[in-house]
């Protein structure tokens, strides 16, 4: 017969592990999502304080594969690898291009999109001539803390690089004429040039730029080192809703190609 310390002791190590395993379980069940909210149609904030767009409908789509409880947190771009780092969210889902010096920092899943990037230039200048010496002097504009600024800032040293927060104050200024042209994403730019009223100053220009050192191996999204089995679980969560065809219905409602493949 089991003496009383002995029983009590088992009670107490029965109590700490089903603590234990429901901590694991809510936590197997609840993920927070950080991305910018600023960079449409990927993600924005509508005009009732909500974050939407493509990436947010992944995420959803993603949360719903996992039976995961999920919630979103918008984050400044250019703190959004620290505070990933820092706790504030599990996983970033913010159209982030999976490149070598970024996975020092994080781990990545799979891509969940294909990457380029594009020259935007006002209708009216028809450049024609990409080349450093041609566009030597030329202000250029991008987003901080992106791989664009560092493809101009490689590429063209002779021209003038303005970095914005965000990419529509980028736009803001295209549209005032206080850059000459920008390098953005492909997509948004796309996007901005052909379905939005102040986009309708610019125009897509140049070859793609496709240089696996600045659009890396695609988008992915990012989580921390030490989180190797959520990046496992969001891999296996994108291959499902690929294959029931959630994705295309999401990937339809915002772009003419398939996004997975740039086609």
């Amino acid at each position: 017969m089991m003496s009383y310390p002995a029983f009590k002791q088992l009670l107490l190590t029965s109590a700490l592990t089903i603590g234990a395993l429901t901590s694991l379980d809510a936590a197997a069940t609840t993920l927070r999502i950080g991305t910018e909210g600023a960079y449409p149609p990927f993600n924005y904030v509508t005009p009732d304080g909500q974050l939407a767009g493509f990436d947010v409908e992944i995420g959803k789509a993603l949360c719903q594969q996992m039976q995961a409880d999920c919630s979103f947190v918008a984050q400044d771009w250019d703190g959004i690898i620290p505070a990933l780092q820092a706790g504030k969210y599990d996983v970033i889902l913010a159209s982030m291009f999976i490149t070598e010096q970024r996975k020092q920092q994080v781990s990545f899943t799979e891509p969940y999109y294909k990457a380029a990037m594009t020259f935007v230039t006002h209708k009216e200048d028809a450049i024609s001539d990409f080349s450093p010496s041609a566009l030597a002097g030329k202000v250029i504009g991008a987003q901080s803390s992106t791989t664009q600024a560092d493809y101009i800032a490689k590429v063209y040293p002779d021209a003038e690089l303005r970095l914005y927060p965000t990419q529509d104050e980028a736009n803001l200024d295209m549209v005032n004429g206080r850059l000459d042209l920008m390098v953005g994403d492909l997509l948004p730019m796309m996007e901005w040039t052909t379905k939005t009223k102040d986009g309708d100053c610019c125009t897509l220009a140049g070859q793609l730029i496709t240089d696996p050192t600045y659009v890396g191996e695609g988008v992915g999204m990012a989580v921390r080192k030490t989180d190797d089995a959520l990046r496992q679980q969001l891999n296996q969560a994108l291959d499902a809703i690929v294959a029931n065809g959630t994705y295309k219905t999401i990937n339809d409602k915002y772009f003419p190609i398939n996004i997975l493949t740039l086609k």
